[in-house]
């Protein structure tokens, strides 16, 4: 749904509007920002909602909501009234939607599995979250390529059943420990909570950088369109490409998770990722195009499994809605914000330029990143530090575990 909605917006620019490449590109740049903004500004509800309530509630409605978006994707697609206002629109709801859904699902997982099986389960978690990511792009553009409006019905019908799914789990609610404190103070002590722990703030703020400058994706419909010429069915495939590699990855992390020099793999792979983000902008070759996003993804893959993992470990249950959200904002900020830069600077540089341009930005970020945060460099394995405890939920359980 989401690859769709860029491909539909540039197509509309190209086609309605007679918008040049570059213009076109932009587009997409101001598509970034309109999802961008709801998250921005929802981030700390969120959060706090998923530390509050139910946190199936918070997530089953989320996907609820972006029930109802993608059913009026698929009609408005069907009856061809789509235009630039709307699918601003429906995008900026689309990313109200996933700022509830991300913190409460992503905080569920440490209550129902026990500590030393947690980096297995996110992998696993994660390899299915891949998997789909790959095959639903690879599937939706030959859908749309058929039938427009089929690919946004099926993604109705999917995100229905995903909430139902998530019901199904017995009740997720987070201890409270914190009495009738304000929610405003709530808020503020999980953002305080993420600046005094500059290992979580190192790892948040990396992501935020690094894919903000190196991200290629909202480009993919120009390469598609304009610039290796394979049409709606060539993008779902490229954007299913990353997904594979980070699929791989997961697959392989969760027979054999990772174990030692946690820190130093997670730059690594970063920068990584840069390299192979410069290689696809540069590529003319459809094949090669794909093999370079297969291990973009893969990259990703395993700096975010890394990062996902110690972050869910070092945060106190209490807490985790509010630090997820945290998280999550930092990956749409880049994602989305990341979408913009890369419009913005089309316009000056080119499609090619901005995207190696990036790439090469990564790198520098994962350089900078490795100096100023030390302790990224010094996490050696998953343990939690002196005093956190994955499970952990307030005062009285801290006493008991010590």
């Amino acid at each position: 749904m989401v690859v769709l909605i860029g491909y539909q917006t540039y197509d509309v620019a190209r086609t309605d509007y007679a918008m040049e490449r570059s213009e076109a590109a932009f587009q997409l740049g101001l598509l970034g920002l309109a999802q961008f903004i709801p998250l921005f500004l929802l981030t700390p509800v969120a959060g706090l909602a998923a530390d509050r309530f139910d946190r199936r509630f918070v997530s089953a409605g989320a996907n609820g909501l972006d029930a109802l978006i993608a059913l009026l994707l698929a009609v408005l697609t069907l009856l061809e009234g789509l235009n630039l206002p709307i699918l601003f629109s429906l995008a900026a709801m689309h990313g109200a939607a996933r700022v509830f859904n991300m913190p409460a699902s992503s905080a569920i997982a440490p209550n129902v599995v026990p500590p030393t099986l947690l980096p297995k389960a996110i992998a696993l978690s994660s390899m299915a979250m891949q998997a789909s990511i790959f095959a639903g792009p690879a599937v939706g553009g030959f859908l749309f390529a058929a039938s427009p409006s089929s690919p946004h019905f099926m993604a109705a019908a999917m995100l229905v059943i995903s909430a139902l799914l998530v019901l199904a789990i017995r009740p997720i609610r987070a201890a409270q420990d914190q009495g009738r404190v304000h929610p405003l103070r709530q808020i503020i002590d999980g953002l305080v909570f993420i600046k005094d722990q500059r290992f979580l703030l190192g790892c948040i703020t990396l992501d935020l950088f690094a894919v903000l400058l190196g991200g290629a994706t909202a480009m993919l419909p120009v390469f598609a369109r304009d610039i290796l010429h394979v049409g709606p069915e060539g993008l779902g495939l490229m954007r299913g490409a990353p997904a594979l590699g980070a699929a791989f990855v997961a697959l392989w992390f969760s027979f054999k998770p990772l174990e030692h020099n946690v820190g130093v793999k997670m730059l690594l792979a970063v920068a990584v990722f840069g390299v192979a983000t410069m290689g696809f902008g540069l590529s003319r070759f459809y094949p090669l195009s794909l093999a370079l996003l297969v291990l973009l993804g893969a990259a990703d893959m395993f700096s975010v499994f890394i990062r996902n993992t110690l972050v869910q470990l070092y945060t106190p249950d209490n807490m985790r809605g509010r630090v997820s959200s945290t998280s999550g904002l930092a990956i749409s900020a880049s994602n989305e914000l990341g979408e913009m830069r890369a419009g913005l600077s089309a316009v000056v540089m080119g499609v090619t330029g901005t995207v190696v341009f990036g790439g090469l930005g990564a790198v520098i970020v994962t350089a900078i990143w490795a100096w100023i945060f030390p302790e990224i460099r010094w996490a050696k394995t998953f343990d939690p530090p002196p005093g956190i405890e994955p499970h952990q939920t307030g005062p009285k359980q801290r006493e008991t575990a010590q």
